[in-house]
């Protein structure tokens, strides 16, 4: 329900309606929610237009997010930290999260015996993201031939090869057969992607996901893609905590299913002016709340 609709409803000013939800959270929020955190996950969400962000940590075992403060870098994180103490702070065994250097900083500043494990999901996303740009700069060359029926051809080509094989519909599949027949450029920027994609999820061991891994860097580096070359060296760099998410079976998925609950809140309110509002919204929402009636609460 909207602001809108509760300020008529209720017959209160707007304000008061987030003054409401503040207040609730600080009075109603688990004091203990911070006891006994072991597998934490930590990501960002954008809360408003032109890089209005927050940051959430969630607890893998609950479900719930915890903490949440404005912003989206390593001092995002100060306040959880202060809050955790230093004692607590050590039982925290693992945190998930993605490739951005903030978050991992902060834990290198203040839980440097965390393991940290970094998503394989956002590894395939990133394999995705180098197949677009090929094709993004394909098109723009296209673009500039007399004739755009070529251009428009890979316009509507996209879906067809950013999903997965198994899920493209009739016409994509047909799409993506006559790519292949026309457009040799885009074979191997494909290739690569599924095949990486297939280290993830094809049953493999530790070992030798590590192994086709290194292989699959070894041939994006000579691909002289630049997409690619650049997304084998990011590989590298974070080959440990990608290699830990799979050795410890952990993964951002909760979080990110956090993340789309979240999403629909902010459009169902139809945006939030500020941090504060949004993160009481949040905690009301998914956080270590107890919510009851005036009725239920009575002995």
């Amino acid at each position: 329900m909207d602001k809108t609709t509760v300020t008529k409803l209720t017959r209160i000013a707007q304000k008061t309606v987030g003054t409401i939800c503040e207040r609730v959270v600080a009075k109603e929020i688990d004091p203990k929610r911070l006891e006994k955190l072991s597998i934490i996950g930590v990501d960002e969400i954008a809360y408003r237009k032109h890089h209005k962000y927050i940051t959430l940590v969630t607890d893998h075992e609950t479900g719930k997010i915890v903490y949440g403060a404005e912003g989206k870098s390593a001092k995002s994180l100060d306040g959880f930290f202060d809050e955790l103490g230093s004692e607590r702070t050590k039982l925290i065994k693992v945190a998930t999260m993605d490739m951005g250097p903030a978050f991992a900083k902060a834990f290198a500043d203040h839980a440097p015996d965390t393991q940290i494990a970094l998503d394989p999901f956002h590894v395939v996303k990133l394999g995705t993201e180098a197949l677009e740009e090929v094709r993004c700069d394909l098109w723009r060359q296209l673009r500039k031939l007399p004739t755009p029926d070529y251009a428009r051809r890979f316009v509507s080509a996209r879906w067809a090869l950013l999903k997965n094989p198994g899920d493209l519909t009739q016409r994509q599949n047909e799409t993506l057969r006559q790519i292949k027949s026309t457009a040799a450029i885009l074979l191997k920027p494909l290739e690569m992607k599924e095949s990486l994609r297939g280290i993830f999820g094809s049953g493999l061991s530790n070992d030798e996901v590590a192994e086709f891994l290194d292989s699959w860097c070894a041939r994006a580096s000579r691909s002289r893609i630049p997409s690619f070359v650049r997304l084998s060296k990011t590989i590298r760099i974070h080959k440990a905590g990608i290699m830990a998410a799979i050795e410890l079976g952990v993964s951002n998925g909760r979080v990110e299913g956090l993340n789309n609950k979240i999403r629909s809140i902010i459009a169902r309110c139809y945006g939030l002016h500020s941090a504060k509002s949004t993160l009481a919204l949040v905690m009301l929402s998914c956080g270590p709340i107890d919510l009851k009636l005036p009725y239920e609460r009575v002995a």
